[in-house]
């Protein structure tokens, strides 16, 4: 017959078991420090796990909102600090004096995905909207952050990894991007696109179907004439992308 200590220790190593089953949660779901992750910004997380944040003062407004279920949410916060900060230090050092209204900064997330939850791609596009300055009265500066993460590798995607190795991105994207943009713009903006390089091109999210591509309104030449975004088909892309290609559903 257990010893009243045994039972003590009996009753200890199943609530210890009890306590690491529910911690366990669903692989690949991310939402573990969701909530910590969206406080530390001051945000409110949704039951959606979307996190919101509001701020204001009277020199500015501040919106976030963004889902919490990015690999790297660490990464991801750590960048809406500094958004955050630099803006509210302009504004600081930049007064809007005479300006009808606050600055403001307006960002939020948008995610993409492809292949499997567990070996395919997840994106986290940021589209920033930000008025500081006379000329974007009324007319933000829209602008584009992306983060690319591989699940199968557990690793984050950039340009260059997105390709395989040996290939060269601007080779491969700029005949695509220079008869896009040539379509839409004239060709105005090629010399542009010849000089930004690689940067053209550093915001991309991944989906079954394409590689997206988000230019910033002022990414190649400051206008207002707002941003651009174009997909490249994946059935363009697939013999030189080093992430695996999408597997098809039987007919």
């Amino acid at each position: 017959m257990p010893t009243d200590m045994n039972k003590v220790l009996i009753a200890l190593t199943s609530a210890a078991v009890i306590v690491a089953a529910a911690g366990c949660g669903t692989p690949g779901k991310h939402t573990a420090g969701a909530p910590s992750v969206c406080s530390e910004l001051g945000g409110t997380l949704g039951p959606d796990q979307l996190c919101t944040v509001h701020d204001s003062a009277a020199n500015y407004t501040i919106d976030m909102s963004f889902p919490v279920d990015y690999p790297e949410q660490q990464a991801v916060t750590e960048y809406l600090k500094r958004q955050r900060d630099d803006f509210v230090d302009f504004t600081k050092m930049s007064p809007p004096a005479g300006r009808p209204t606050p600055y403001s900064l307006d960002i939020k997330g948008e995610t993409y995905r492809s292949g499997s939850p567990t070996a395919g791609t997840q994106s986290l596009v940021f589209d920033v909207q930000d008025d500081e300055g006379i000329a974007h009265q009324g007319h933000p500066d829209t602008s584009y952050d992306v983060f690319n993460y591989d699940l199968g590798k557990r690793a984050p995607i950039t340009l260059d990894t997105l390709f395989t190795p040996g290939t060269n991105p601007v080779t491969v994207l700029s005949p695509i991007a220079e008869s896009i943009l040539t379509e839409h713009f004239g060709a105005e903006l090629i010399p542009d696109l010849h000089e930004a390089g690689a940067k053209a091109y550093q915001n991309f999210a991944i989906t079954d179907d394409a590689v997206i591509f988000f230019l910033g309104e002022s990414q190649l030449r400051v206008s207002n004439s707002g941003p651009f975004q174009f997909s490249v088909p994946r059935d363009r892309l697939d013999s030189v992308l080093a992430i695996p290609p999408v597997e098809q559903a039987p007919p």
